[in-house]
């Protein structure tokens, strides 16, 4: 069994680090935070490790993951490489969904192999990622040697793997964004649309809920062209142009959103046809 360092051990850290434990797929070795305190906390919902918060007290490991915030990924491998604990057997990953492996350059010059795999979803409760988590995807991408070896600490939870392009991945992770935050950003259009003809955020919430379900279902279950419906797809441009024009008068915000977005559904309506 791999003996496996946690760094950074947030929400990413603990979820994994308890899911690994219970399914003693590794021994977790020592668990290092910024402060002694929130590391103990890691180590004690992990339910292993030896809590630090010292680089020079690291114990060599098999697999390092570095679960850092993605703007201190670059300094924690920095200082991990200075802690004299890397050889040419290890191998350092991280999990951030925008940066690729290569930020982790300081391990591979001390020899280590290095990779990313980022599980799709959100680790904002990490109980309910733990109930779960068979059958989430994950990109991956990084050095050959890293992914043979990491592959199985995450396919025996029942994860399934997805191959990306490392100099893609900042799209692969815009992707992400498009599909969930910016949904959100969408979505509250709508309610805020919904609001000025004189309907309160409770009851708009409710009336899209149907709506808003079946659509994404739609899309998952036959692609996007299939599931596109309204003016548009019906090449009823009249009402388009009117509710554009509404929409500017009361928003030039959301006008111009209304408009690039008829651009691009016009451009899907056509890969329809």
């Amino acid at each position: 069994m791999h003996t496996l360092t946690i760094i950074g051990c947030g929400k990413v850290g603990q979820t994994l680090g308890r899911l690994w434990v219970e399914n003693k797929v590794v021994a977790i070795g020592d668990i290092l935070n910024t402060s002694m305190e929130s590391a103990m906390r890691a180590a004690a919902f992990i339910g292993a490790g030896r809590a630090l918060d010292d680089y020079a007290a690291l114990r060599p490991a098999d697999i390092v993951l570095i679960a850092a915030p993605d703007d201190q990924i670059a300094s924690c491998c920095e200082a991990l490489a200075a802690s004299d604990c890397l050889s040419a057997d290890s191998v350092v990953f991280h999990c951030s969904g925008a940066l690729p492996a290569s930020i982790l350059r300081a391990a591979s010059e001390r020899g280590a192999s290095i990779a990313s795999i980022h599980p799709i979803r959100s680790f904002a409760v990490p109980e309910k990622v733990i109930q779960d988590f068979p059958g989430t995807w994950c990109g991956i991408e990084g050095e050959q040697r890293a992914l043979t070896i990491l592959a199985p600490l995450f396919t025996t939870l029942g994860a399934q793997l997805a191959p990306i392009k490392s100099e893609e991945k900042i799209l692969y992770h815009a992707a992400a964004v498009f599909a969930s935050n910016y949904l959100v950003t969408l979505l509250d259009t709508a309610v805020q649309t919904y609001g000025k003809a004189g309907i309160p955020q409770d009851i708009a919430l409710k009336m899209m809920a149907s709506l808003v379900r079946e659509t994404t279902e739609n899309v998952l279950a036959i692609g996007a062209e299939r599931a596109l419906t309204g003016p548009i797809a019906r090449d009823d441009i009249a009402t388009v142009v009117r509710q554009y024009r509404s929409v500017n008068k009361w928003d030039r915000r959301y006008g111009a959103l209304y408009k690039q977005m008829g651009r691009l559904t016009a451009h899907l309506a056509r890969r329809r046809k």
